[in-house]
């Protein structure tokens, strides 16, 4: 792998990746005139839960289903000017210019996949996918160097019903200074599971999923990827590596090796899930252990899609987004078996 650090006109930081021997990138200037980034978004904790909510009004101007010939992501080619300078690039990782985080409160980051404006991930191909990896790696590895920060956390949202804004192949990485809801519930749980068994939850839910064939979906010699027990989502899949790591940056190269692949095939067989021409929705999430967790929470990927049936879409219920109390349509059993079937 190949890196580039470079400049935006407003000071914030790019970062090209290529495989060797590619052009160095860095050179390209960005000419856009710029003001400094002034965004101050602030954490406040609630008192009722103890949950960090982010309140960051300054998103509200963001840019908001831009055509195709003014993609922020897209090279700068043809006279047009975006957030990527150089006219061409593999993948591109740079801070967000409305972050959600930032200024002592953490970091956002946004990775574009590929220069190509249609598409998605799935059309990208195993070797740009290993270097999408080898990105979201370096990346975790640099955020969590930096002083407070305690979790990175990797993820892509895909498609409009998702709520995402710009259409072109791209995720996001946020680096946290406190501890997300989600992951201080898995801690806890994790916690509670060692106290219990005097074993780690994470290598026991990989376990009995294994077991329990009627959920994996696909496995390989260092992956497995199953529908959890309990699935919040119609369609919702883990992928976990065999061998439990805290975070991107202990995989092996084996483990690295074969992860593209696997994770490919997994995102095509939920675009033919459904029978529709366009990509199925998805969100794609991986999760990592915060730094002081040590190796209690397992690195995996959750991916799951809001889309429940051909023509209808899983909302967010009174029940659920009112209570946090899930009700799924489909059983894991059933959505693992139509994945099998999606190959």
């Amino acid at each position: 792998m190949q890196k580039s650090i470079a400049q935006l006109a407003d000071g914030r930081e790019l970062v090209y990746y290529d495989t060797d021997g590619s052009p160095a990138r860095e050179d390209a200037p960005d000419l856009r005139p710029l003001d400094p980034l002034t965004a101050r978004p602030e954490l406040r904790r609630d008192p009722a839960t103890g949950d960090w909510v982010t309140i960051a009004a300054h998103r509200q101007v963001r840019t908001y289903h831009p055509p195709a010939d003014a993609c922020p992501l897209c090279p700068s080619r043809d006279g047009r000017l975006s957030e990527i300078p150089a006219p061409d690039y593999q993948v591109a990782v740079f801070e967000n210019r409305f972050p959600s985080l930032a200024a002592g409160a953490g970091r956002c980051e946004v990775v574009c996949f590929t220069p190509e404006h249609s598409g998605g991930f799935a059309d990208i191909g195993p070797e740009r996918a290993r270097l999408v990896l080898d990105a979201w790696t370096d990346r975790t590895a640099e955020l969590h160097a930096r002083p407070g920060v305690r979790q990175v956390y990797c993820f892509e949202n895909r498609g409009a019903e998702i709520g995402v804004t710009l259409a072109h192949p791209h995720g996001q990485i946020y680096a946290f200074t406190e501890v997300p809801p989600r992951t201080a519930k898995m801690l806890a749980s994790a916690a509670a599971h060692r106290a219990a068994t005097g074993r780690n939850l994470f290598d026991d839910l990989l376990d009995g999923a294994r077991a329990a064939a009627d959920r994996v979906v696909l496995r390989g010699d260092h992956w497995t990827a199953f529908v959890p027990y309990a699935a919040r989502w119609p369609y919702e899949v883990h992928l976990y590596p065999h061998r439990r790591v805290p975070d991107l940056t202990r995989l092996t190269e084996a483990e690295r090796a074969e992860f593209p692949g696997l994770y490919l095939d997994l995102l095509r067989r939920f675009d033919r899930l459904f029978g529709r021409p366009e990509p199925t929705p998805y969100i794609s999430a991986w999760h990592q252990a915060p730094l002081e967790a040590g190796e209690e929470l397992a690195l995996h990927l959750e991916l799951f899609t809001v889309r429940r049936t051909a023509d209808k879409l899983k909302y967010l219920a009174g029940v659920e987004s009112g209570m946090e109390a899930f009700v799924n349509d489909v059983a894991p059993e059933t959505a693992a078996l139509r994945l099998r079937e999606a190959a």
